[in-house]
């Protein structure tokens, strides 16, 4: 027997354990508790948010910033980067082969819950963010966990699961995704990409977070914004099983049983559990690691800025994986009765990327597989230099300052490594270190709920006074 097998063994029951209904029914109750405290805060006031952020980017005063900060936008740029990797394309495939059409709608639900998660972890990261000695803000849930609920033991536990994850979630799997595309694309042997790769990080992350920030506020949009592109094309030649397509999302959704009545078919409580899950992977509502991309933004109005993390969730859930699950759906590659069968069966069937290549290339031809492979490379790109700047608040907030450079080092060499090792064992250890992160953070948004709700309330008053009509008695 392995020397490891019982450390993988542990790491494959923790992460079961975890990853539990209990679990995500607690992403859930978080979601819906600051959705009802705030009286639906992110649809009656969708206008008002929608105006605090893309509404905002054309005012001069957006673009003000003090030293130690970046713009809004910039600092939600980056926090998208480390949300919105291969989640939004490899991931959504998963949940639908796993979960069935269905999946898709409980993504969505736990996106419309997760926004207030989001804007509820983001506002308390800049209620209780500071300056450093080097002027430069610090925030993240290890300050309120430590400052807000006056416990330094899950602020610690906070930062060294993030820590972890850093090199896991955030790196390896990443730059392994890349490598493979990369190879199975162009021939790249994976140590080129490796080496390329961890240059051209290091290069934006010893520019700091004002580096990672402009380069995720460049990329970010640009690749969205062709995604999204090619996507409607896809979708456009195949508009006739639009209709279908989003009529078996809703079917699946309320299926009490497979068609076999085999438990493993198909059903309900399966979409549910993957749609919740890989939602939670996909916008990261409720892990808390954004916060510390958020942190950095020269808004003094915590309550804005919670609101640029409702759009977040919005772009990264509700706009991206949307379409990339009716990309799938439209394209006939994915067919649902096929794939119960092989999940029934056992059988193994195109996944992941493979999958979403397949559905591009049915209409745009082999460069619909090229398009997946530069998407994904770009998309597992961004994450990465988020994570860096995750993993190095961490570090700083453990060790010190004088950590920061080995951290680095180290960050850089785990690239290479990811893009040489199989990672199906990284990606459960590091989606298990990703769970142990919302653990503390969960048990702080539930009892710091509120500084949240009075914050709001605050600032709803203030905006509500501001516009109040004055009238004028006549003479």
């Amino acid at each position: 027997m392995n020397i490891f097998t019982p450390i993988l063994s542990f790491f494959d029951h923790l992460h079961h354990f975890l990853w539990s209904p209990v679990m995500l029914a607690t992403f859930f109750a978080i979601g819906c508790s600051y959705t009802i405290q705030t009286h639906f805060f992110q649809f009656r006031f969708f206008s008002l948010w929608w105006k605090n952020t893309m509404g905002s980017l054309f005012s001069s005063s957006h673009h003000k910033k003090s030293a130690g900060s970046v713009s809004p936008f910039a600092a939600m740029s980056a926090a998208l980067a480390g949300s919105m990797g291969i989640g939004n394309i490899a991931g959504v495939a998963t949940a639908l082969v796993a979960g069935g059409p269905g999946a898709i709608f409980w993504m969505w639900i736990s996106a419309l819950l997760g926004m207030m998660t989001k804007y509820a972890e983001i506002l308390l990261g800049l209620k209780f963010r500071f300056k450093d000695k080097n002027q430069q803000w610090f925030g993240g849930p290890m300050v309120y966990l430590k400052e807000g609920l006056h416990s330094p033991f899950f602020s610690a536990f906070f930062s060294i699961c993030c820590l972890l994850a850093s090199f896991g979630m955030g790196n390896m799997t990443q730059s392994n995704s890349m490598a493979d595309v990369l190879s199975h694309t162009l021939h790249i042997p994976p140590l080129y990409t490796g080496i390329l790769t961890a240059v051209i990080t290091a290069i934006v992350i010893l520019g700091g977070m004002n580096r990672i920030a402009t380069i995720s506020s460049i990329l970010i949009p640009f690749m969205s914004i062709l995604y999204l592109f090619f996507s409607f094309i896809v979708i456009c030649a195949n508009i006739t099983s639009l209709p279908f397509a989003l009529f078996s999302i809703f079917q699946y959704a309320f299926r009490p049983s497979s068609i076999t009545g085999g438990a493993a078919g198909y059903c309900m409580m399966r979409a549910l559990r993957l749609g919740v899950s890989r939602g939670v992977f996909s916008n990261e509502a409720g892990l808390g690691s954004s916060v510390m991309a958020h942190a950095s933004s020269s808004v003094s109005e915590p309550a804005i800025q919670g609101m640029w993390g409702i759009f977040e969730v919005f772009v990264d859930t509700i706009v991206v994986c949307t379409i990339t699950a009716l990309v799938l759906l439209t394209s006939g590659v994915y067919n649902v009765s096929l794939y119960e069968t092989a999940l029934l069966t056992k059988t193994s069937l195109p996944n992941g990327v493979v999958l979403a290549s397949q559905a591009f290339s049915s209409v745009l031809g082999n460069f619909g597989e090229s398009f997946v492979a530069f998407s994904t490379v770009i998309f597992a790109f961004a994450t990465l230099i988020a994570w860096a700047h995750y993993g190095q608040q961490c570090s700083r907030y453990l060790f010190g300052e004088k950590s920061i450079f080995w951290y680095k080092l180290l960050f850089l060499c785990f690239i290479i490594i990811g893009c040489l090792i199989r990672v199906e064992v990284v990606w459960e250890i590091s989606d298990t270190f990703n769970a142990l992160m919302a653990v503390p953070n969960l048990i702080a948004l539930a009892f710091l709920s509120h500084y949240v709700i009075e914050d709001t309330n605050r600032y709803l008053a203030n905006i509500t006074i501001f516009h109040r009509p004055t009238y004028h008695k006549k003479s």
